[in-house]
């Protein structure tokens, strides 16, 4: 073990990317660790602008997959994937989170018969209506060592009776946060936005179960008009954006003149926007993680959540798309900070995972 040991991540979109920061960092020097980039997400603001923004590398393999349904992109993935990992002689693959990027290139691992861990493993909103469901699912079962973010992750792999190893390691996201809080300092956003400090809300809506019905998008607009009299910030996911079109809807969202509609930022940028912000409005599952991290109220526009411990604590509220109760919330709800604790570990998960993979799975 040592320099010549050679291991692959292998990422594709935003949440990955996010994962892939500390891990890479703390890596670097130890091994030789080379990044896959499925091309998943291809649109500048989300995914060049993050190598640029963290300091990444240029991933050594692209494979530019771009928009498709999953089973066009995961087919095309586990193709691409699977010439590279034949090529080279990798003792580990890694694989982060819940994306179609993660389910096909712990697949492709597995085939190639290519040791997978899977960093932020053992989640669970047990609603298989969600695509990232499946995917946390079938990836947990492929692979080889699990590295649970929570303490209630873990016991979901073990209730699951998931054959792989399993670490609990802590989440990604303590450090990363830190990181990015540092960075944001020198961010702009909120002042060419014209915002004031704790004065706006940030909302973010990009999921299928939330976009693809009429009604879930109706009833954000019902709440929008309520609370005509405070500032919504809404960075708009192309997906999101292409899908209201599509519908006629988005006509509609222009005519709420409380919303103000921008293009999705940089990382950094929005980290500031969430960290100044009164109140976080989501269906994102990293977003819930980060306002905790934050220390700003979440409202949840979902009916489950795979990051359980937000909730229990008080900072995260589950809404679905209820116009009532995401008014209530918005108006109503302010959590207490007594109740923040260290529920996604304490900030070292990178060095842990680097201990596990060059002490235990590469020695």
């Amino acid at each position: 073990m040592g320099r010549h040991s050679k291991i692959v991540s292998i990422v594709g979109a935003r949440p990955n990317f996010v994962k892939l920061k500390p891990i890479h960092d703390i890596l670097k020097d130890e091994l030789s660790h080379e990044i896959i980039h499925t091309g998943q997400h291809y649109d500048y603001r989300l995914s060049d602008i993050f190598f640029k923004e963290f300091d990444l590398p240029e991933p050594d393999y692209n494979l530019d997959i771009g928009s498709g349904s999953p089973g066009y992109q995961v087919g095309e993935m586990i193709q691409k994937i699977e010439r590279i990992l034949i090529k080279n002689d990798y003792d580990l693959a890694l694989v982060y989170g819940d994306t179609n990027s993660t389910f096909a290139g712990a697949f492709a691992a597995v085939n190639s018969k290519i040791k997978v861990a899977h960093v932020e493993a053992g989640l669970r909103s047990f609603d298989r209506r969600m695509p990232e469901e499946i995917n946390r699912i079938l990836t947990d079962n492929l692979s080889d060592f699990l590295f649970a973010p929570t303490n209630t992750a873990t016991r979901n792999l073990h209730n699951e009776r998931i054959l792989g190893k399993i670490y609990e390691t802590g989440d990604l996201s303590v450090e990363l946060i830190s990181i990015a809080k540092e960075l944001a300092t020198k961010s702009h956003i909120t002042r060419d936005l014209n915002l004031d400090h704790k004065k706006y809300i940030v909302f973010t809506m990009h999921r299928a179960e939330n976009t693809v019905f009429d009604e879930s998008f109706l009833s954000i607009i019902k709440a929008f008009k309520s609370l005509s009299d405070i500032r919504i910030v809404f960075p708009l996911h192309p997906r999101t954006k292409k899908t209201l079109e599509q519908k006629n809807l988005y006509h509609q969202l222009e005519n709420c003149k409380n919303v103000l509609i921008i293009p999705p930022t940089g990382y950094i940028d929005f980290i500031s926007l969430v960290q100044n912000a009164s109140k976080i409005i989501t269906d994102s599952g990293g977003l819930q993680k980060e306002a905790y991290l934050l220390s700003v109220p979440c409202i949840t526009i979902r009916r489950n959540t795979e990051w359980v411990e937000t909730v229990e604590t008080g900072w995260n509220v589950l809404t679905d798309t209820n116009a009532e109760k995401i008014i209530d919330h918005v108006k109503g709800w302010n959590p207490s900070k007594k109740n923040h604790s260290k529920i996604l570990g304490n900030g070292d998960t990178a060095k842990v995972i680097k201990n596990i993979i060059l002490n235990e799975i590469l020695a």
